[in-house]
C-alpha cells in the first residue's frame, strides 16, 4: 500500500472515525466495529484497500481486536495536549508499518510523495501507518488546534478538522449537529408555546 503524504485528510478522518467507533462514544448503539464484517464496511466506507486484505479475504476476529487496540491509540493522539505529543504519537503509529517516503508519479503523471507500507503488515499496522501519516500531515498543514473533541453535549467523540474554514465543531455533523439543532428547535418551540 502507498499512502499519499499530500492527502493527509484521509488518514486524519480515519483517526477520528475509528476512535468514534468505540462503545464509549456510541453509548446507545455499542461498538460500531463488533465483527470482521463491520471492519470491512468501515474500510470500504473510507475507500481503503489494505494490502493485508488484497487477496479478498475478510479480516479475522484477532485482526479486529488489534484494530480495537489501535483505536484507543488513535484517540490518544487526537486528544494530546501539545503539538509535540501529537507528533510523537503519530510518528509511533506511522512507524508500525510505514517505510521511508518515495517520490513517484500519480495517475496524472505528476510527481508525488508517498509512504509505502511494509510487505506483510497486518491490517492494524497498515491502518496505524495511514492514521500516523495523516495526523502528521494535519499537524504540519493545519496545526494541533484542529484536533478537537465534539462540542455536542454528552458526546465523547473526537475528530481532526480538515475543513477549509476550520470551524467544524461536531464529530459527526449529520448526527451530533442535527441532534443539537433539533433540541434547540424544540426548546424554542416550548418557549414560544408558553408565551
Amino acid at each position: 500500500m502507498r499512502i499519499s503524504i499530500t492527502d493527509y485528510a484521509v488518514g486524519a478522518a480515519v483517526a477520528g472515525d475509528l476512535a468514534n467507533t468505540s462503545p464509549t462514544v456510541r453509548t446507545t448503539t455499542g461498538d460500531a466495529l463488533p465483527s470482521p464484517e463491520a471492519l470491512t464496511r468501515f474500510l470500504a466506507g473510507h475507500g481503503l484497500r489494505l494490502d493485508a486484505l488484497a487477496d479478498g479475504r475478510s479480516p479475522t476476529a484477532d485482526e479486529v481486536h488489534e484494530v480495537h487496540l489501535l483505536r484507543r491509540e488513535a484517540r490518544g493522539v487526537v486528544e494530546t495536549e501539545t503539538e509535540e505529543q501529537a507528533v510523537a504519537g503519530a510518528a509511533v503509529l506511522a512507524g508500525r508499518a510505514a517505510l521511508g517516503p518515495l517520490l513517484d508519479r500519480d495517475a496524472g503523471g505528476r510527481w508525488q510523495w508517498y509512504v509505502p507500507t511494509a510487505p506483510g503488515a497486518s491490517p492494524a499496522e497498515e491502518l496505524a501507518a495511514i492514521i500516523g501519516v495523516g495526523l502528521l500531515g494535519a499537524v504540519r498543514a493545519l496545526g494541533h488546534g484542529r484536533f478537537r473533541a465534539c462540542a455536542a453535549p454528552g458526546c465523547r467523540g473526537v475528530f481532526v478538522d480538515t475543513s477549509r474554514g476550520g470551524r467544524r465543531v461536531y464529530c459527526a455533523p449529520d448526527l451530533c449537529g442535527n441532534r443539537l439543532n433539533v433540541a434547540n428547535h424544540r426548546a424554542r418551540h416550548r418557549l414560544d408555546s408558553t408565551r
